[in-house]
């Protein structure tokens, strides 16, 4: 086995740290709605795929996650802003977004959904908030998002 020499090994380092450093890039910043984050879902990021969202076309939101408690149920609540005037809003079952049940400790919550082909580009707001089967809150974010303008309604 080759022994890199101290010039290959530099150059390995960096490209790693460059690499790590992009793939946190991407995440988008997360703000909770009470300003200190006092759920017991703490949110570590959310990664967005394609970013920016392509009209017309799937994107993947996945939030990381660490609780400190077993969650058997709930639901997830989606509102959607542009320029501060909601747009859209949804609710789904948790547990169609994250294997259930939801042990103590770090999970990740994913979900795909296509944006219509009309969506007009530009930077929206993301708020979440996640409730067990109790109605009790769980966590309660926000983020940005973008749209861009990749796809129209000529591409389908």
């Amino acid at each position: 086995m080759e022994v890199p020499s101290a010039p290959k090994l530099y150059l390995l380092s960096c490209l790693s740290i460059l690499l790590l450093s992009s793939s946190l890039a991407q995440a988008e910043k997360v703000k909770y709605c009470d300003g200190q984050g006092d759920y017991a879902v703490k949110v570590s990021g959310v990664k967005i795929s394609p970013n920016p969202v392509a009209r017309g076309k799937p994107a993947t939101f996945q939030i990381s996650a660490t609780t400190n408690k077993d969650i058997s149920g709930g639901k997830l609540v989606i509102d959607v802003k542009y320029f501060g005037v909601q747009v859209h809003q949804e609710t789904h079952d948790l547990c169609e977004e994250v294997s259930c049940p939801v042990a103590s400790g770090n999970f990740v919550l994913s979900h795909t959904q296509t944006l219509p082909s009309f969506t007009p580009p530009g930077s929206y707001t993301l708020k979440m908030k996640m409730e067990d089967d109790k109605k009790e809150q769980l966590t309660c974010i926000s983020f940005n998002f973008k749209i861009g303008f990749g796809s129209s309604v000529s591409d389908i």
